[in-house]
């Protein structure tokens, strides 16, 4: 329509995010996403299906946001570096999907640890990782600060 506007944009910078870590949590996702797919009941609203169906709408939803920083992402991989700064300019619905993302991953690792999967429940280190970047997008949409990585993990900026 004539007279839509597209939403603000915000700002989300993830500074120094750590690539290894990244990659292992990354592998981590990916193998608990392969052996939810596997068990996935349809219709159901079982932990599997639910997170399944989430990670397939914020893809659907967030793609064209995320394009730029998974390119990034993966050069800085194939290059070996260490870390990594990411610039999101994301819509503020960001900030919600992260909070709901960030609730269905850890019920998704309470459910791995009922013991009937093969896929052991997320690392302390990649769970710290993962709520870090995840309360980054919640917290700068609300208009705080950065939070780097290296600050976190030396326990200077909460965590």
């Amino acid at each position: 329509m004539a007279g839509d506007k597209a939403p603000p944009l915000f700002t989300v910078r993830l500074v120094g995010l750590p690539l290894d870590i990244y990659q292992r949590a990354s592998e981590h996702s990916d193998e608990l996403l392969r052996e939810f797919a596997l068990i996935r009941e349809d219709g159901s609203e079982h932990v599997p299906a639910r997170l399944l169906r989430l990670i397939e709408e914020l893809n659907i939803r967030f793609a064209a946001f995320t394009e730029g920083p998974r390119t990034a992402l993966q050069a800085g991989v194939a290059r070996g570096d260490q870390q990594i700064d990411l610039h999101y300019e994301v819509p503020g619905e960001a900030s919600e999907a992260a909070v709901r993302l960030g609730t269905l991953l850890d019920e998704a690792d309470d459910y791995c640890r009922s013991g009937d999967l093969l896929t052991l429940a997320t690392g302390p280190e990649a769970v710290r990782f993962r709520r870090w970047f995840l309360d980054e997008f919640v917290a700068q949409i609300d208009g705080r600060p950065p939070r780097p990585w290296p600050a976190v993990m030396e326990g200077r900026a909460g965590g």
